[in-house]
């Protein structure tokens, strides 16, 4: 009886599927309906950052916007590039292929760009600031000192000002 049990059992565990592949069909949560966007952009690559690029402004090509943007770093997406993901494309000139709507192109940017880009601008603005406070500190009188100016601000989405009660 032993033997005629060992080898069911080894039998059942030939055939037997583990747990982990047995695979259950998974409901996705329906998303409510919103109106589609015109600039639905595939997702970028690992290390890369989309972005929607000025290529023409009332009918006239913008050469310059796409030099200037080429020059930063930002070079076109192709449609081929993204073959599940169907994108409007700009039909015939220079950038046929490329994938664009409304006198908009499709770039990318790689990430380390983006961040240099980001620092760059953050220490221009922290330079400027520190221009203003000199020239403020220059100005000020001696009756009258100027206290260190408060540089905060606040962003408030609808309902009534809390001043307002």
């Amino acid at each position: 009886m032993e033997n005629n049990n060992e080898s069911t059992t080894r039998k059942n565990s030939r055939n037997r599927v583990p747990r982990a592949n047995d695979t259950r069909v998974k409901k996705t949560r329906r998303e409510p309906w919103r109106p589609p966007s015109q600039l639905d952009a595939p997702p970028a690559p690992d290390g890369y950052k989309h972005r929607w690029i000025r290529a023409e402004v009332m009918g006239f090509d913008d050469r310059k916007n796409i030099s200037a943007r080429a020059r930063e770093g930002w070079e076109l997406v192709r449609a081929e590039e993204y073959p599940e993901f169907d994108a409007p494309t700009v039909d015939d000139g220079k950038h046929a292929g490329v994938i664009g709507v409304g006198g908009l192109l499709l770039a990318r940017v790689p990430e380390e760009i983006v961040e240099e880009r980001k620092n760059y601008y953050r220490t221009q603005t922290r330079d400027q600031m520190s221009a203003v406070d000199a020239e403020l500190a220059r100005e000020q009188h001696p009756v009258m000192p100027i206290s260190k100016p408060d540089r905060q601000s606040s962003v408030t989405f609808g309902g009534p000002r809390k001043d307002e009660g």
